[in-house]
């Protein structure tokens, strides 16, 4: 996978990340959206396809990007289609850490260090180049204002973005309500990441989706029964070890 740009969860990410205070916004939902985005990544890529709820590993040829090769291995050591509410549902401890200096080693961002409450120590991430993040923002941007069905890969963003709740951070108060009802229609305009959105939102509200089989759509399951908890993934990214985990973003 070429480097010329930028993955889903990376644009994700720098989407959350707030420039003014160095934190993401969002960062419990940012974690499942990370998760989803790196399925939605794998299934441009051709690596991975829908299977009514489920992801199915089709080719399982490595990408050349480690961090989602080890999903996709992970995915097909399961041996069988795994539902997306189950994956993501699944601890995914330093996802996003690695992301963030993953985005750093390229330069995006530059690590801060500084303490909580004075005693407590923190890592706060500042940009660096901010022509990528104004670049991201510009294809939703235009997304949301001509109502051009964007390209599969802007049209996941969005939907994954409205998953995790960053409508509020991109789009705030009322006269950010139309951008953001805007931006949730947008989830329609591509079946893979309209599945992984809606499992991510199912996550979120402590409910399983029920088993669908044939062809994925954007519709999001409803009805009674449909609460449950989800079951953990049992496949994980292994992450390398940086210490104590306080050093982490966690705003």
């Amino acid at each position: 996978m070429g480097r010329s740009r930028r993955t889903i969860p990376e644009e994700l990410l720098l989407l959350a990340l707030d420039p003014a205070t160095g934190t993401t916004a969002q960062p419990q939902s940012l974690d499942l959206g990370l998760a989803g985005a790196q399925l939605v990544e794998l299934a441009l890529a051709g690596r991975i396809a829908p299977d009514g709820d489920r992801i199915a590993v089709v080719v399982p040829r490595p990408t050349g990007d480690p961090t989602l090769d080890c999903a996709l291995e992970l995915l097909r050591r399961r041996g069988a289609p795994v539902r997306a509410v189950h994956w993501i549902g699944g601890p995914r401890l330093g996802l996003r850490q690695i992301y963030l200096s993953h985005l750093e080693r390229c330069g995006m961002v530059a690590a801060v260090p500084g303490q909580m409450c004075g005693v407590l120590p923190t890592t706060r991430y500042q940009a660096t180049d901010t022509s990528m993040s104004r670049e991201i923002r510009a294809r939703l941007d235009n997304a949301i204002r001509t109502g051009v069905p964007p390209d599969p890969r802007t049209a996941a963003l969005a939907a994954l973005a409205h998953a995790v709740g960053l409508g509020k951070h991109l789009y705030p108060g009322n006269e950010g309500r139309s951008s953001r009802s805007r931006l949730r229609d947008l989830i329609r305009h591509d079946p893979m990441g309209g599945l992984v959105a809606h499992a991510v939102m199912d996550v979120q509200n402590g409910a399983v989706a029920q088993p669908r089989r044939g062809p994925a759509t954007a519709a999001r399951p409803a009805g009674p029964g449909a609460r449950g908890a989800a079951e953990p993934a049992r496949g994980v990214p292994m992450q390398p070890h940086r210490g104590s985990m306080a050093r982490a973003v966690t705003h």
